[in-house]
């Protein structure tokens, strides 16, 4: 069954607008929890923009969701995680002029440093993730790391929907739905879970859900955006049930 996590950073990018206490992310994790998000997922920047170490913390002490930490591959990001211990760690490329995470992981030109990334959060008994593009030598060379799950980046196909005025049939959004399709059994085939995530929305989710094997999807701007109007836990349970009916559907 299709799983959702549930990106609240916006929750704390609202907070640091005033650099105050509220929103408070524990209690949009536990309103994401209750309108049906099967996880949660945090990034922690080494600038610490929106969520910051404490959240951190208390996200894993107070709540009962499963937590995915998305994280570069520093030591220090590897100590946090490996003390903090989230159920999984996502690595991500990090820059720190960038609005959001834009384009994938480059595995192969960093192998060694991330399989050591890898090893030490495995011993610490988390599943690792790698955000990567839909690329045949970025999936091998997850598997060769020791990564456990693939979450390919899913913007292309977004942007690709949404420059075709959101019609899912257009031959460049095929083409980009298709890429993904084809990461994910490449990703299965050797043995990874296969994920996606990155710009996805209540109008173009459908199709990525359909998707054959595909385990998780993380969504975090449309959620919080649509939360504005109609609360968190009502537009997670929106979100939720596209996704199972595009799933069943399949």
């Amino acid at each position: 069954m299709i799983e959702l996590g549930v990106n609240i950073d916006h929750v704390a990018t609202l907070r640091q607008a005033r650099r105050t206490w509220e929103p408070d992310p524990v209690w949009a994790a536990v309103e994401a929890h209750l309108g049906g998000a099967d996880g949660i997922t945090i990034h922690l920047r080494e600038d610490r923009r929106h969520i910051n170490d404490d959240d951190v913390r208390r996200l894993r002490e107070l709540t009962q969701v499963k937590l995915n930490l998305e994280m570069a591959a520093t030591d220090e990001m590897v100590v946090i995680a490996c003390r903090t211990r989230p159920e999984m760690a996502m690595l991500v490329p990090e820059g720190r002029h960038e609005i959001t995470t834009e384009g994938g992981l480059d595995i192969v030109a960093q192998e060694a440093r991330l399989t050591d990334a890898v090893a030490r959060l495995a011993e610490a008994g988390i599943v690792t993730s790698v955000f990567i593009d839909a690329e045949t030598e970025q999936i091998e060379a997850a598997a060769r790391i020791g990564a456990r799950v693939c979450e390919i980046h899913s913007g292309p196909y977004a942007h690709a929907f949404h420059a075709a005025g959101r019609d899912a049939e257009a031959p460049a959004v095929l083409t980009e739905l298709a890429k993904v399709r084809d990461a994910g059994e490449a990703v299965r085939r050797l043995g990874m879970r296969f994920n996606a995530g990155h710009a996805l929305n209540y109008y173009n989710v459908g199709p990525i859900a359909r998707l054959h094997g595909i385990r998780e999807l993380h969504i975090g701007h449309a959620i919080v955006s649509r939360a504005v109007f109609v609360g968190l836990r009502q537009a997670v349970a929106e979100m939720k049930r596209l996704m199972r009916e595009a799933a069943q559907a399949a």
